[in-house]
């Protein structure tokens, strides 16, 4: 078995208030998380002594930390409004902290306004277990009669309109609250207490910022801050969309192969990396997610492997890791094969997203943050690790 060409397997950790544990991390045979500083507010520098005390968080349970997840890219330089050249400033001295203290992944996002988007946080399947569920005529509700955003209706199908109708009037003010929170409130780590009335005042910053304007500003962030991540011995790592298509008439840059061949053009350099996704991508029947990996190889910094189901109504969910749409089995072959090619420094890592709720945990109150008890991404880690211990075995030198 080649065993050089095995990724490195680790966990999402939201720090010290998680219910997940580290030990728990550790049990489940991980070697490595992803975790991010997620009480400093978007936009402040992340200093040297807090993210020491992350790393002495995870010392004593031989843990890496292998990726930041992430730092966020605030508001205000998305729309380069308000104080984004403090913000920019910020970014750049906090890339260069976690270069300073080892930390060499960093991954991040350019989503306007709103991070990733379901509909549902504990839609039930039929063995009972629970998933992230997205159904764009329930999104229609949100957008057409919670949020009222002006030319709404012209997104969405006739019957995906009625359908959002029938599902709205079903609600009482107590289903309509909740449903707004889940939709708004889903900023990962952080509850940011989003209401309507502010985040329609975060989609008005977005007037006249079309996707040529949106890419401008994302090539002025990688001009800011990749200059400062080369410095730090850093690599940027930029998340995919989720969903990979429009959404509230904002702009989605980063969704399909095309996305992302632009963004590592923007600013050539090793330090301007992707996340690869394949939760996401695979949102969108037309990506190719083995011959992605493969065409954009030197590119990838580290992967997400998680996969869904696409239905013919345009809904989907988070299907087991390896089923669904994604196709894991051919993706991880692929993506053994790019790692075999690495250097020891320069390995991948993978992590196990949007892990179903299952067994105990069902019992447990709800966790804060969705998609990431442990129990249902152990599974997936279980079977991601099977998969790709097979794959090095059979095929051995040929990876």
């Amino acid at each position: 078995m080649n065993k050089d060409a095995l990724l490195k397997e680790c966990f999402r950790w939201y720090g010290p208030n998680d219910t997940v544990t580290l030990q728990d991390i550790v049990q489940c045979g991980c070697t490595g998380v992803y975790t991010s500083l997620h009480h400093i507010p978007y936009g402040e520098v992340w200093p040297r002594e807090e993210i020491r005390k992350r790393l002495d968080q995870l010392a004593p349970y031989g843990l890496e930390w292998t990726a930041v997840e992430s730092v966020p890219v605030s508001e205000a330089i998305r729309t380069r409004t308000g104080d984004y050249k403090r913000h920019l400033e910020n970014y750049r001295q906090t890339l260069e902290n976690l270069g300073a203290e080892g930390v060499k992944i960093v991954i991040y996002n350019f989503m306007p306004a709103l991070d990733w988007v379901r509909t549902d946080l504990a839609y039930k399947l039929p063995d009972g277990s629970q998933c992230l569920f997205f159904d764009p005529a329930k999104f229609a509700a949100f957008d057409m009669f919670l949020l009222k955003r002006p030319g709404a209706e012209k997104d969405f199908t006739p019957e995906q309109i009625a359908k959002a109708k029938a599902f709205f009037d079903g609600l009482d003010d107590a289903g309509k609250a909740a449903f707004e929170k889940a939709i708004l409130d889903v900023f990962p780590g952080v509850k940011m207490g989003v209401t309507i009335e502010s985040f329609r005042a975060m989609l008005a910053k977005y007037d006249g910022i079309d996707e040529k304007k949106l890419r401008e500003h994302y090539k002025l962030f990688l001009e800011a801050v990749v200059p400062s991540a080369e410095k730090a011995g850093v690599r940027l790592a930029v998340h995919p969309d989720d969903p990979p298509f429009p959404i509230l008439g904002l702009a989605r840059i980063a969704s399909v192969e095309a996305d992302f061949r632009q963004i590592v053009s923007m600013v050539p350099s090793p330090a301007n990396g992707i996340c690869f996704c394949t939760g996401s991508l695979s949102a969108r029947a037309a990506n190719d997610l083995p011959g992605m990996i493969e065409r954009l190889g030197d590119h990838i910094a580290c992967f997400h492997f998680r996969s869904v189901q696409r239905n013919p109504d345009g809904t989907f969910f988070e299907a087991n890791h390896l089923e669904g749409c994604a196709n894991l089995p051919a993706v991880m072959t692929v993506a053994l094969k790019l790692n075999a090619k690495r250097d020891a420094a320069h390995k991948l890592s993978v992590r196990p997203d949007h892990g179903h709720r299952i067994l105990d945990d069902l019992k447990k109150p709800v966790n804060a943050n969705p998609g990431y008890d442990c129990l249902g991404r152990m599974k997936g880690l279980a079977e991601l690790r099977g998969l790709q211990t097979g794959i090095a075995f059979t095929m051995g030198d040929k990876l």
